[in-house]
C-alpha cells in the first residue's frame, strides 16, 4: 500500500524558517499532485499550497508570499520551505498526495501522512 510520512516540523522562533519534506513509498503508479495543507489548533485544515509533477503551484493567499513548496519527482518527495514563520503558522502540516496505483489504471486516489507539528514561538 502507498504511504505519505512527514519530517521536519519541530520548535521554532517568531521570524524564523523550517524546511518540511514528505516522501510517497509503496505501490505507486504515477503521483499527478502533492501537496501541504495544516490544522492549526480548534481549527479546521486548510490548504496551505500543492505542486503538480510537472512543477504548476497554487498557493493559499496568506502563505504564498513566505512558503515555496517543490517537487523532487525522481523521489517522490514534496517539500514545504517557510520562512517569516509567525505564531499563527502554529498547527499539525499535513502531506497529501493525489495519484494512480501500479498497475491499476488511470483512477487517482487521495492519500494522506500522519502530519508533522510545527510550533512558532512569539
Amino acid at each position: 500500500q502507498v504511504q505519505l510520512v512527514e519530517s521536519g516540523g519541530g520548535l521554532v522562533q517568531a521570524g524564523g524558517s523550517l524546511r518540511l519534506s514528505c516522501v510517497a513509498t509503496g505501490s505507486i503508479g504515477s503521483i499527478n499532485v502533492m501537496g501541504w495543507y495544516r490544522e492549526p489548533p480548534g481549527k479546521q485544515r486548510e490548504l496551505v499550497a500543492t505542486i503538480t509533477s510537472g512543477g504548476s503551484t497554487n498557493y493559499a493567499d496568506s502563505m504564498k508570499a513566505r512558503f515555496t513548496i517543490s517537487i523532487d519527482n525522481a523521489k517522490n518527495t514534496v517539500y514545504l520551505q517557510m520562512g517569516s514563520l509567525k505564531p499563527e503558522d502554529t498547527a499539525v502540516y499535513y502531506c497529501n498526495a493525489d495519484l494512480t496505483l501500479s498497475g491499476g489504471g488511470r483512477y487517482t486516489y487521495r492519500y494522506w501522512g500522519q502530519g508533522t507539528h510545527v510550533t512558532v514561538s512569539s
